[in-house]
């Protein structure tokens, strides 16, 4: 650690954490998150601003990020109070084909500095350059991550690469004081989400299954073969199954519908009727994403972005994973989601070791598949074990709100 504080006393070591939680900072009245990144980096970080959120109730919270957070949080409810667009920064956000402009980089901070926070946290990797972009703010707190080579903060934690990031995030925001108030990111769809996705729907279909083929970091890609192979198993079922992606994704969405309906193209023995499979792969916003997903039973991908958001919005998801990163960005339980792991440690085509991540060693210039030896057979099962229950939920739901209806018109008749 930087700089000595008190540990936590007994009343503070009882409540739940994730590590001792340190005392609370005075007066804090403004709060920069800095966590840059992709969909899911953001993700993992919203149960540890949620956290912060309530242990500083009257303070304001700007999430130093990307557009493509702003258009996440728009119109729905969030512990955020603002977002503040990154610069091209080194380390902190990358643009393909942008240097970082130093004027840029100055102006944005003296804006910041003008802001006047009390409180700035480091959510947002080793530090190596977070943490000097971080104390540019000015902030009279900081409190974050640390690898040896990172500047020092306020208050730090060591950046161990192997760790689940939500628990991490929590951690962090354990040094300002922060108890948990969750653990699993929430995210709820609006109104607008929800009726906008019907246009896509097959009301007469056995269900809704998404498929995410997409992965940022290629190795991560399970096979096309295989994600057709469970499309197609399920659209034998009569449930309808799109595949969803941006537009890295078209290409692949399309040859997984091609392959997927080319199998269910004769209806099974005894007649059982064959859903509908098509792809949204580039076609869908962000929001329009979110909607499609509330109305899904289940989503099968990788370990992703729209994985992380399923899950956050409450939807229950089929992951396949390569170990190391199971332990980093696997869901926490098993009732709602399932993993199936790949436990390759060496990288197929060049056999070195790939479990030394992170700034630790040098990544090989492979992109093979490192998740290429799961099979379809048992994803498929956990998918429809899901969709199934999920299902069978919402009919549970149906019917109480039904009988709550009825119940009703006889008190008002009455």
């Amino acid at each position: 650690m930087s700089a000595d504080y008190p540990t936590s006393g007994p009343t503070e070591s009882s409540r739940p954490s994730v590590a001792p939680v340190q005392p609370l900072f005075d007066d804090v009245r403004r709060i920069a998150v800095l966590r840059g990144g992709g969909l899911g980096d953001f993700i993992f970080a919203l149960a540890a601003i949620d956290s912060l959120a309530a242990a500083y109730p009257d303070a304001r919270i700007t999430l130093l990020g990307t557009p493509m957070h702003a258009a996440l949080l728009a119109s729905r409810p969030s512990s955020i109070d603002e977002v503040v667009e990154l610069p091209v920064a080194h380390g902190v956000r990358e643009l393909a084909g942008r240097a970082p402009d130093e004027a840029e980089l100055d102006a944005f901070f003296e804006r910041m500095r003008s802001e006047r926070f009390d409180l700035a946290v480091q959510v947002h990797g080793g530090g190596r350059n977070s943490n000097p972009f971080l104390l540019r703010l000015g902030a009279r707190h900081t409190v974050g991550l640390r690898t040896p080579d990172a500047p020092a903060l306020e208050r730090d934690m060591a950046y161990i690469y192997y760790q689940h990031e939500v628990l991490r995030s929590l951690e962090v925001v354990g040094l300002a004081g922060a108890v948990p108030v969750r653990l699993e990111p929430v995210i709820h769809a609006t109104d607008q989400e929800r009726a906008g996705s019907s246009t896509h729907l097959d009301e007469g279909a056995y269900g809704l299954a998404l498929i995410h083929p997409g992965a940022t970091d290629p190795r991560r890609r399970w096979p096309t073969t295989r994600f057709a192979e469970v499309a197609a198993g399920l659209a034998a079922e009569g449930t309808q199954v799109i595949v969803v992606g941006d537009g890295t994704d078209v290409a692949t969405a399309d040859e997984i519908v091609r392959l997927a309906a080319s199998a269910t193209a004769v209806a099974p023995e005894g007649g059982a009727p064959v859903g509908h499979i098509s792809s949204l792969a580039g076609l869908l916003s962000l929001g329009e994403l979110v909607g499609i997903i509330d109305r899904a039973d289940v989503l099968i991908g990788n370990d992703s972005g729209p994985r992380h958001l399923a899950q956050a919005v409450g939807v229950s998801t089929v992951g396949v994973y390569w170990v190391g990163n199971l332990i980093n960005a696997g869901p926490l339980g098993r009732s709602r989601h399932r993993a199936h792991l790949s436990w390759t440690t060496n990288c197929p085509a060049c056999g070195v070791d790939i479990t030394q991540v992170g700034w630790t060693a040098e990544r090989c210039e492979h992109d093979d598949s490192v998740v290429a030896a799961v099979p379809s057979s048992p994803v498929l099962d956990d998918a429809i074990e899901l969709r199934d229950r999920s299902i069978r939920s919402r009919s549970t739901i149906a019917d109480r709100r039904g009988q709550g209806a009825h119940q009703g018109q006889e008190s008002s008749s009455a």
